[in-house]
């Protein structure tokens, strides 16, 4: 069943494809876009979509997923092509998979730097704190190991810094240690958290754009469409950073999200990738109702 989140996403992604498309058509001179994925905008509970929706693995099953746009030389697509054309598909230079995400990626940058500047400099106050008597000698008679563990933590250390909360409350000063503790691990939570924007190809997606790279043998791209600039990185990027373990916490992590309808998502900071539209105007944005079968009304987010 459709709900008003998959609605508003979906007509997001719609935006951003429509950013891309009018981006490439409008402003390369020798390139020209062509849709190529799924127009449909049928949803589950949906007179149709149960015949859509069988069409629809029966291809995944036979080609694998379609990239959104095809990106051909401007001499290359005739007027009547055919989209079912193997030998015009195999003709692109380019498939592009746009991804689409609800922030504007300069204020992100922003913020995520001034919180992890503070929470460095909180973390740095606390360290001095904990070494200083009487907390320095409590805590050593405590826990030795903790003790040593934060005397020799430096900045960049602190990130990997992980202990088992513990609470002391016999005297004042016990008390204060346990506060304070507490107060640490909760600013090295902050410095241990994502802090990066990313592009965001879905982890089931992974063997099916695969499948369709070598049916056709066009190269393929992830596009991530921010309110502002956006990213593009080569799948075969993704593919290559991903089966790097120690790469893991550092450009890329595998989460699940709502967004995604919880589906296991890789996410790949998309400072790996190149900026490659550095100015988006923002979409007119208006409430659109979608009625259901059974009467019940969605409200959502039309673009």
């Amino acid at each position: 069943m459709a709900n008003s989140m998959f609605l508003t996403n979906r007509e997001q992604g719609d935006w951003a494809e429509a950013v891309v498309f009018n981006a490439i058509n409008e402003y390369a001179q020798e390139y020209c876009a062509v849709r190529y994925g799924h127009e449909s905008d049928l949803a589950a509970g949906d007179p149709g979509f149960a015949e859509f929706y069988r069409s629809y693995v029966h291809e995944l099953n036979t080609i694998g997923k379609r990239p959104d746009i095809l990106v051909y030389k401007r001499s290359d697509v005739p007027n009547d092509f055919d989209l079912e054309d193997e030998e015009f598909i195999q003709n692109a230079v380019a498939a592009i998979e746009v991804r689409s995400s609800s922030f504007l990626a300069n204020k992100y940058s922003v913020f995520m730097e001034d919180r992890t500047r503070e929470a460095e400099t909180t973390v740095s106050e606390i360290q001095k704190k904990l070494l200083t008597e009487p907390y320095s000698s409590l805590l050593f008679e405590k826990s030795p190991n903790l003790h040593e563990m934060i005397r020799t933590a430096t900045a960049d250390t602190f990130r990997e810094l992980d202990f088992n909360l513990r609470t002391w409350t016999s005297t004042e000063h016990l008390r204060e240690l346990s506060s304070t503790l507490k107060l640490l691990k909760n600013q090295i939570k902050i410095l241990q958290k994502r802090d990066y924007l990313s592009v965001t190809p879905k982890l089931e997606d992974i063997a099916l754009v695969n499948r369709w790279i070598q049916r056709f043998g066009v190269k393929h791209y992830y596009l991530q469409v921010f309110f502002d600039k956006a990213y593009v990185i080569p799948f075969q990027k993704i593919l290559e950073l991903t089966c790097k373990p120690e790469k893991e916490g550092l450009v890329f992590s595998i989460e699940r999200d709502v967004k995604n309808q919880g589906k296991t998502t890789i996410k790949v900071n998309v400072q790996v990738g190149k900026e490659i539209l550095g100015k988006i105007d923002m979409p007119e944005h208006h409430s659109a109702l979608k009625e259901l079968e059974r009467g019940r009304l969605l409200y959502y987010g039309n673009l």
